[in-house]
């Protein structure tokens, strides 16, 4: 029975017993129905979606991570040519005259465009307390004219045959085994190897430790920019470095050739409280060993404590709870007063199986800036009240505390909400300078890259700027930059290339190229390692004994030679 429209999507309530209480399942009845395509990593499901999309004249897929965003929107590009792709991230937008796919954040979907083809990936993110309600308002309400696609876990599929009616599920296996080998020695983890940690100093401490024994790692956060990330894992593809260490920002489809995950940690914050690790996150994040058919382990490293057997278990038959509860926000907002948009903000969900979300970041700031004598003053009538919504709604990537977070948006918005209802341009220009500079430590860098992120998402919002195209040239050349300075001082740090390259050789049992000079330099692999001075070697630039150790080993071969 269809008791009332919820979208211009045709999507209508209809109400259904349940244990004696109203539930509500979602109908689709004009368009095409839906298929979900769930299974673990490794399955093919997002190579699956790309081709389907590409299929048709039009598209769009949203990924949850930006990296990931990109990764597959530079592919989609290197088949078809810049001007039949877009990107869309809250940070970044190249969208050409006439575009016929999209690629985006989910958050930065534009699902008001009518497309052909919608995928929504990682669908099982609408279970995450942060950004679940985004998720899953996509999941209700962004649909293309002739396919529909949702990818995830099949932890998902009670639910989603609970929420949708018609919906066709399409289940995936795994193409390479993955199998658990225990705890192992940080120092003694197989090449190919990624190691994860949940906090920036573990990353750092860990990737260290590497670079002590095996001469140097990649590192990946997911704050890092695009160009960093994938400068980074360019190191690691080319072999440069066998090892990488990482948050679980690799859990969400990042495309690397790893054969072993070892978690150094089973706990991470949450932005709430610390606590372990959900099996299906371990999952999720152990899903990484193995590449197509290439098998794939996992373990603990690091004095981590060893994985229960139960959840070993559950980790490599892919068998976990199904998802019961996802979160949910009321997308059908009144602006006609700040205080009916707090009220439908804090409407309670249409289904047993939502949880509401009423702590999300941008509600918490409205409820801050809301209340200051400038706001109520100049938010009285729609358009100055959604002006104050978007507003809000610029993320915190620089994770700042709140008071102050809110704090910089409230100066945002009363620039927008006065004549001439653009932020200054030296105002501006004054905070980009503080921005771009690219002296400092890889705790610094990472600081202005986080404020370069913030202006990018600032200038990428059109009708805030005078001159858009201008800023957001700005900002981009800006974030490159630091992008780079970040990738160098990552390299300088954790990447001892010159070790690097002696193990590289010591591991496939050659001995390397070498020569000696007249006065007596020893040179490996392109790299001097030393002086020999008569009969003995002097170490050139040791950091410690064992790699003092290393260069007399390397030197001693091509002595020998």
């Amino acid at each position: 029975m269809c008791v009332t429209q919820i979208s211009d999507k045709a999507l209508s309530y209809i109400s259904l017993p349940k244990r004696g209480v109203k539930s509500v399942r979602y109908a689709h009845e004009h368009a095409a129905p839906i298929r979900a395509i769930l299974g673990p990593t490794n399955t093919g499901k997002t190579y699956l979606a790309i081709t389907r999309m590409l299929g048709h004249q039009s598209g769009m897929i949203g990924f949850p991570l930006r990296l990931l965003a990109r990764e597959n929107y530079d592919r989609i590009v290197s088949l078809h040519g810049k001007a039949s792709v877009a990107l869309v991230t809250g940070e970044e937008k190249i969208i050409p005259a006439n575009p016929r796919w999209y690629v985006c954040t989910v958050e930065a979907m534009p699902i008001e465009k009518s497309v052909d083809f919608m995928a929504i990936d990682e669908i099982q993110l609408c279970a995450d307390r942060e950004r679940g309600h985004i998720f899953t308002d996509r999941l209700l309400h962004a649909r293309g004219r002739q396919e529909t696609l949702f990818l995830g876990a099949d932890t998902m599929q009670p639910l989603l045959a609970n929420l949708f009616d018609p919906i066709i599920f399409e289940g995936r296996n795994r193409f390479s085994m993955l199998s658990y080998t225990g705890a192992q020695k940080l120092t003694k983890l197989p090449p190919r190897a990624a190691i994860v940690a949940f906090s920036v100093n573990d990353v750092y401490g860990l990737a260290e430790e590497i670079r002590q024994k095996n001469g140097g790692t990649a590192v990946v956060l997911g704050a890092l920019s695009p160009q960093t990330r994938n400068a980074q894992i360019a190191m690691y593809q080319s072999g440069e470095v066998d090892y990488l260490v990482a948050t679980d920002a690799i859990g969400m489809g990042l495309n690397m050739d790893v054969n072993h995950v070892a978690f150094a940690r089973l706990q991470k914050y949450d932005g709430r409280y610390t606590r372990p690790l959900k099996a299906t996150e371990i999952g999720q994040i152990a899903g990484r060993a193995g590449r197509h058919m290439t098998d794939g382990t996992f373990g603990v490293t690091n004095n981590a404590p060893p994985l229960d057997a139960r959840l070993v278990a559950a980790v490599t038959d892919h068998n976990f709870p199904p998802v019961k509860s996802i979160f949910w926000r009321n997308n059908a907002l009144d602006f006609s007063s700040v205080g009916r948009l707090l009220q439908t903000l804090q409407q309670k969900p249409p289904n047993l199986c939502m949880t509401p979300t009423f702590d999300a970041e941008d509600h918490k700031v409205l409820l801050a800036i809301s209340q200051q004598n400038d706001v109520v003053k100049r938010a009285q009538n729609p358009l100055q009240i959604r002006l104050l919504w978007d507003v809000c709604q610029i993320p915190d990537f620089r994770k700042m505390l709140p008071e102050n977070h809110a704090e910089f948006l409230l100066q945002i918005y009363l620039h927008l909400s006065a004549p001439p209802h653009y932020l200054p341009e030296d105002w501006i220009a004054k905070q980009l300078a503080q921005v771009n500079r690219y002296d400092g430590d890889i705790d610094t860098l990472s600081a202005r890259m986080a404020d370069a992120r913030c202006w990018s998402y600032i200038a990428n919002r059109a009708s805030w700027l005078k001159d858009p195209q201008h800023w957001q040239e700005r900002t981009r050349r800006v974030e490159e930059r630091l992008s780079n300075a970040l990738h160098q001082k990552l390299l300088q740090r954790f990447v001892d290339r010159r070790s690097s390259a002696i193990l590289r050789k010591k591991k496939m049992g050659e001995i390397g190229d070498g020569s000696i000079t007249e006065d007596g330099y020893v040179w490996v692999e392109g790299h001097q390692v030393g002086q020999l001075q008569a009969f003995r070697f002097q170490p050139e630039n040791a950091n410690n004994l064992r790699e003092a150790q290393r260069l007399h080993a390397a030197a001693t071969k091509i002595v020998a030679q």
